[in-house]
């Protein structure tokens, strides 16, 4: 299915949705991992990120995504003055992430606080994005919808007790996907939900004891 935002593009500032559009909801996402804006970054740009992405923006954007800006928000074009006037010590590094990875791929290495996180996504093209990687475990998160990512100890009745957490709050599920290494291990769970579920309800995941930890990511799509 084509959409018009395939056709026309996002609303945004630009120049480039793939790599502002795209690379601002990465930082969106991204920032959803610590809780709000992280004090620290380190923004690794891979391939066509890596060659042309200071010509285009993507630092900016990324920066202005970390931050909370959106893609059509005019404080995108003076993102690095304002980290910089905020304190915030973000630094940027070319790297290789492998012939595998998407040539408009970003690792980005945040902390907040007392908490750490490492996500790796790509900008698809016409300000659509893919998370593929998040504290080393593989998923696939778009954003398009409202999503909660989890780690958990693979034990039974884990789904359920955690549908009827989402349940309980008024959160219908559009998609569940559960990975795990081995039987018994660590299980992932990647939940988009229809709702934007509230901070109780990540809450009250974390706090199931087999839980390792889970973070809510926000829609970042039109």
């Amino acid at each position: 299915m084509v959409s018009l935002l395939d056709i026309i593009g996002p609303v945004m500032v630009g120049p480039s949705s793939s790599h502002t559009a795209g690379a601002c909801r990465l930082g969106l996402l991204a920032r959803c991992l610590v809780g709000g804006t992280p004090e620290k970054a380190l923004v690794e740009l891979h391939g066509s990120f890596a060659r042309t992405g200071e010509g285009h923006g993507t630092d900016k954007a990324v920066v202005g995504g970390l931050m909370g800006f959106r893609p059509d928000d005019e404080r995108l074009r003076t993102a690095l003055d304002i980290m910089e006037r905020d304190g915030l010590a973000y630094t940027f590094e070319k790297t290789s992430l492998g012939d595998d990875a998407h040539p408009n791929t970003v690792r980005i290495s945040l902390e907040r606080g007392d908490r750490r996180a490492q996500m790796v996504g790509a900008s698809l093209g016409a300000g659509r994005v893919l998370v593929t990687e998040i504290d080393g475990y593989p998923v696939e998160v778009s954003g398009n919808l409202h999503t909660i990512v989890l780690v958990a100890n693979d034990v039974k009745g884990s789904v359920a007790r955690i549908a009827g957490i989402l349940a309980d709050a008024n959160v219908n599920i559009a998609t569940l996907k559960l990975s795990r290494k081995e039987r018994g291990g660590d299980a992932f769970m990647v939940i988009e939900v229809d709702e934007q579920p509230g901070e109780d309800v990540r809450d009250a995941i974390r706090q199931l004891p087999w839980v390792t930890w889970a973070f809510r990511l926000d829609k970042v799509s039109a």
